[in-house]
């Protein structure tokens, strides 16, 4: 099988990191990586998005380990639209977060109407940091959580200063 997701990726966390999981569980995974052209217009926040090279290196980083865990290939391809490459003919499945699921609803919109067949959407479930807020990029920039949900010292300060 065949797997798409995409995504902005900075920095990498436990949230994508189960997303990787379940895509690299289904089959060989194709990762679109937002150009940094499309990322600035993709995000909900107005926050600087790392360049598209580091996030990539960052990216193959965590792919490798999955892949050779689960004995698959993957690749990164750039993202230069929203729809991306889970429009192309050769997927099976597209792997998506909660808030994603509009637009991959939309890809299949997009597949039927090139003549493909719909995708099998995966939603993946947030993963929860230690406060109960999910896991998210923003949070870890803005210095609440670490990647892995752990709240901050720095948060905890603001918190108890309240």
């Amino acid at each position: 099988m065949n797997v798409a997701l995409g995504g902005t990726f900075d920095p990498v966390h436990d949230g994508h990191r189960a997303l990787f999981e379940r895509a690299f569980e289904l089959g060989d995974v194709t990762v679109g990586l937002t150009s940094d052209h499309l990322a600035p217009k993709t995000r909900n926040v107005d926050r600087v998005v790392r360049p598209f090279d580091e996030r990539k290196r960052d990216l193959e980083r965590e792919l490798a380990g999955y892949a050779e865990e689960y004995d698959r290939e993957y690749e990164i391809h750039e993202l230069v639209e929203p729809t991306g490459i889970a429009t192309e003919p050769r997927f099976d499945y597209l792997v998506v977060s909660p808030e994603t699921v509009e637009g991959a609803n939309r890809v299949n919109e997009i597949r039927e109407e090139r003549g493909h067949d719909p995708l099998e959407i995966e939603v993946v479930e947030h993963v929860l940091a230690e406060d109960g807020d999910i896991i998210s990029s923003t949070r870890i920039v803005n210095g609440e959580i670490d990647e892995h949900g752990r709240l901050t010292p720095e948060s905890q300060g603001r918190s108890s200063s309240r």
